[in-house]
């Protein structure tokens, strides 16, 4: 009795947490939608339909965003309306054809499309600049010290007075204004005490201080495009935290330390190691770049280098600047971590290929390719190739399947011509391949490998034999170039 009394109220703890978030969030119909929308100056409305997937996946991050934005003054309200039941008439006039549709009114009137994250902190961020001015008004050293003290990078401008500064500062905070902070002072005490009259600064978040780079910087430049060089060039530091949000921040070549970063319960464990990384990036400065990221929020990133699990100490992945990808095998230390990089920076790394094992039979009409030999079956063999990439559990490529076998069946003769196959998801696809869905099918003539042609003909045998027969280096010998059949003479 006892267990199940605790059961229930743990079933109930939980409840009542999902329905916080949920309450904060104002449920909206055909008969109330333009007054309500109209009462607040800025609202949020997703459009959703309660059998959509991506609707469900969305909707715990939006509760908590909501709850997280309750208090916020100016007032940002968070809203939502069901387009298959009391929404169909609102979802029609605002031309919602697809499932979440995230859309930012200001005073009853659509401003524009929401293209930000679909996170709860990344929506409160977004949201947040939609609101007021793009700059901070820092109106005294209390407000300047509670302003950076915010663990997120800030840009602050100092000005006595307008200048041709303050208005690029301006316009690029009002460009930037979704992504980063902006703070602007012209109180006499505060500049002062930065010894400026006419400055741009970049803050470095307050939670990434260390003793082995400036904790901020002074902009050095004339125009809105130095200024954007400047941020991004030196926003994330020496070690910079990569999150979800922020991966396109960073560039190749890279190495990132993967562990339990948790700047909000761990700040202390995190830097532990953060600190550690950083007495190496300190050596590489400009020719190597360095990141944190939490394990967990990166599991699928662990996966395409072979992981399933991270112990305590940082797991160390790279990539070079051909995109290439290599792991540190060796236990993490500070002067592991220093020869790792260095050796990635002269080359002198075996790079990590995922790949299933070569099959040991490999002669039927269309050859199965891995990615360790791939090389050999697409790139270097002196044939045209038409390679399909694939994957097991996707409903076009087994429909197809068995048109890609007849159609390797029909051209098994021809000795010019090649029909591959490679399982996408079990294998390193190059990068020259841009595969985004499945199958993705490319044609790469012989003579002209590295620019493979991404086919888009149609999926029927007759298609792709017309394809290839007018497409082939060297005229078929059972076909024309048109893909009719060559008589055979007596």
């Amino acid at each position: 009795m006892y267990c199940f009394i605790k059961i229930y109220m743990v079933a109930l703890a939980i409840i009542g947490i999902a329905l916080a978030g949920e309450q904060d969030v104002l449920e909206l119909s055909d008969d109330d939608f333009s007054t309500r929308v109209a009462e607040t100056e800025t609202t949020l409305v997703m459009f959703y339909a309660p059998w959509c997937g991506h609707c469900k996946r969305l909707k715990p991050e939006y509760a908590k965003a909501a709850e997280l934005l309750r208090d916020d003054d100016p007032p940002i309200v968070l809203a939502k309306i069901d387009c298959t039941e009391a929404g169909k008439e609102t979802c029609g006039k605002y031309s919602v054809s697809g499932y979440p549709t995230l859309k930012i009114f200001r005073n009853g009137e659509v401003s524009q499309e929401y293209n930000g994250p679909r996170e709860a902190t990344g929506i409160v961020k977004y949201m947040r600049a939609q609101v007021g001015p793009a700059s901070k008004e820092l109106s005294s050293l209390e407000n300047l010290e509670s302003f950076l003290a915010v663990p997120e990078a800030a840009i602050v401008g100092f000005f006595e007075k307008e200048t041709e500064l303050k208005g690029i500062f301006l316009k690029y905070a009002d460009k930037m204004r979704e992504k980063l902070r902006f703070g602007h002072t012209s109180v006499p005490a505060l500049l002062e005490k930065y010894g400026e009259k006419d400055a741009v600064f970049l803050f470095r978040a307050s939670n990434l201080h260390n003793k082995f780079e400036e904790s901020f910087l002074k902009f050095d430049g004339d125009d809105v495009g130095q200024l954007t060089h400047f941020v991004r060039k030196n926003l994330h530091g020496l070690v910079g935290h990569r999150t979800r949000d922020s991966v396109q921040e960073f560039h190749n070549p890279l190495i990132v330390a993967y562990f339990n970063v948790d700047y909000t319960k761990n700040a202390k464990g995190t830097n532990y190691w953060r600190n550690r990384v950083l007495k190496v990036a300190k050596e590489f400065l400009g020719k190597l770049t360095f990141a944190i990221s939490a394990k967990d929020d990166f599991q699928h990133e662990l996966n395409e280098y072979g992981y399933d699990y991270v112990g305590d100490k940082p797991l160390i992945l790279a990539r070079d600047g051909d995109n290439q990808k290599f792991i540190m095998k060796d236990e993490f230390s500070v002067e592991n971590l220093h020869k790792f990089a260095s050796d990635l920076l002269d080359g002198n790394l075996e790079p990590y290929i995922k790949s299933e094992a070569i099959p040991a039979k490999n002669d039927g009409p269309v050859k199965v390719a891995v990615a360790k030999n791939f090389d050999e079956l697409v790139t270097k063999v002196e044939k045209d190739v038409l390679v399909e990439f694939y994957a097991p559990w996707c409903g076009h490529c087994k429909k197809l399947a068995p048109i890609y076998d007849e159609l390797g069946e029909k051209l098994r003769e021809e000795s010019g011509v090649s029909i591959v196959k490679i399982d996408a998801t079990a294998n390193d696809v190059p990068p020259v391949f841009e595969v985004r869905g499945f199958p993705t099918i490319y044609w790469l003539p012989k003579n002209n490998k590295s620019k493979p042609v991404k086919y888009e003909g149609g999926r029927e045998l007759e298609d792709f034999v017309k394809y290839i027969a007018k497409h082939a280096t060297d005229e078929l010998t059972g076909f024309d170039r048109s893909g009719n059949v060559k008589k055979t003479e007596l």
